[in-house]
């Protein structure tokens, strides 16, 4: 049984962090460093906890069959 609240605090991260690559990649807007400036600590911590989130978030694939319906 996962925590429900880091799950869903990861899943908030890492769809924040897509819709920024999202933006990055159709648009070339980096909507981090337009918030916080370019690689300053604050976006660098941003950026790290994206990146953390998002290997927690592939331990939802081995939760996939583990659920009950």
């Amino acid at each position: 049984m996962g925590n429900k609240a880091l799950d869903c605090t990861a899943l908030t991260i890492g769809i924040i962090g897509a819709l920024n690559w999202g933006l990055v990649g159709f648009l070339d807007f980096n909507l981090v460093s337009f918030l916080f400036g370019s690689m300053t600590w604050i976006s660098r911590v941003i950026y790290a906890l994206v990146g953390i989130c998002g290997l927690y978030l592939l331990t939802f694939y081995s939760r996939i069959g583990n659920t009950e319906a």
